[in-house]
């Protein structure tokens, strides 16, 4: 049986792909030290057979002994709240961390995918983002801890696949929501939802105009499996997100509606450098890995509105 290694499994889409490995034949062994990751997330995998987890820091320099076939990186906070309350330990987990996970993946010459993001474009002047996009990022603003731990994590694992042959891939990922998301997460879905559950105002920051494009976790998780499992595209990069763009108003006008809120919309003054569009060009991960987004933004948002319905009713 083969061995899939997750790091923040215990996060949002963490424990969603250790749900598809499993369901796949893999044996996964989870990693989290819960800094953002909910145990809930993977309550249901406690008991099973094909899972193991190990509670670890892994911003702390180790060289780890286990058996990996398949290396998913994916720990970090990855929401602003988080890593704005948690500046130095987002950064030494994409820093340290990404080497210990390096290291690991050379010793067992284990398949290596990066987590990276949308946000190593910073506020893109180019429109949609391809892969070969360097981007218009602020060093060193308050995001920066972010934006720049996840392009050192790039930089870092394209050092190792160049200087050791290791079998790096790199995602960046657009915008994701779905099930599993923290109610106070900071990003636009799970606010709007939750204020126009509970009628509250929906918080709009700047004048609302600004584009983004939303994937949904299920099509984002199968954009990952085929990336973890293809060959011959090592040190290759790709795009996965959902090309349709919408504006924050757009976005929160169809939440109220399917929500039936009878919430208004408050404008606050605009976040400092936040991208006033993100859209992904995808014609890589369409061409190569045949893979593009299935779910509709509609279809979506009421598996996620649901959720977040049980959530309250649940306390």
């Amino acid at each position: 049986m083969k061995k899939v290694v997750i790091t923040g499994v215990a996060g949002f889409i963490g424990s969603h792909l250790a749900d598809r490995f499993i369901a796949e034949g893999y044996y996964v062994i989870g990693i989290d030290n819960f800094i953002t990751g909910k145990r809930e997330n993977i309550e249901h995998l406690k008991n099973n057979a094909n899972f193991q987890f190990i509670e670890k820091d892994l911003g702390i320099e180790d060289d780890l002994d286990i058996k990996a076939d398949i290396i998913l990186n994916f720990a970090s906070p990855a929401s602003p709240v988080d890593y704005f309350k948690k500046p130095i330990e987002t950064m030494r987990v994409n820093a340290i961390g990404t080497l210990n996970m390096l290291k690991l993946a050379k010793k067992n010459n284990a398949v290596f995918v990066q987590a990276s993001t949308s946000e190593v474009y910073g506020d893109p002047e180019v429109h949609p983002q391809k892969e070969e996009y360097f981007g218009h990022v602020n060093p060193v603003g308050p995001r920066s801890v972010y934006d720049e731990g996840k392009r050192f994590a790039e930089a870092l694992s394209m050092a190792f696949f160049r200087e050791f042959g290791v079998k790096v891939r790199l995602i960046r990922i657009f915008n994701t929501y779905g099930p599993r998301m923290k109610a106070d997460d900071g990003r636009v879905i799970p606010n709007f939802i939750n204020q126009a559950l509970k009628n509250k105002p929906i918080t709009i920051y700047g004048d609302g105009k600004q584009t983004r494009s939303y994937c949904f976790v299920d099509d984002l998780v199968e954009g990952i499996y085929r990336v973890s499992i293809k060959e011959d595209i090592d040190g290759e990069i790709f795009n996965l997100g959902n090309p349709e763009e919408y504006t924050i108003i757009q976005t929160a006008q169809i939440i109220k509606e399917l929500t039936n809120s009878n919430s208004d919309f408050k404008f606050l003054p605009p976040l400092q450098d936040d991208p006033k569009r993100r859209c992904p060009d995808i014609s890589k991960a369409k061409t190569v890995l045949d893979w593009k987004p299935e779910v509709s933004f509609r279809e979506g948002l009421e598996k996620t509105i649901d959720f977040f319905k049980g959530k309250l009713v649940n306390g």
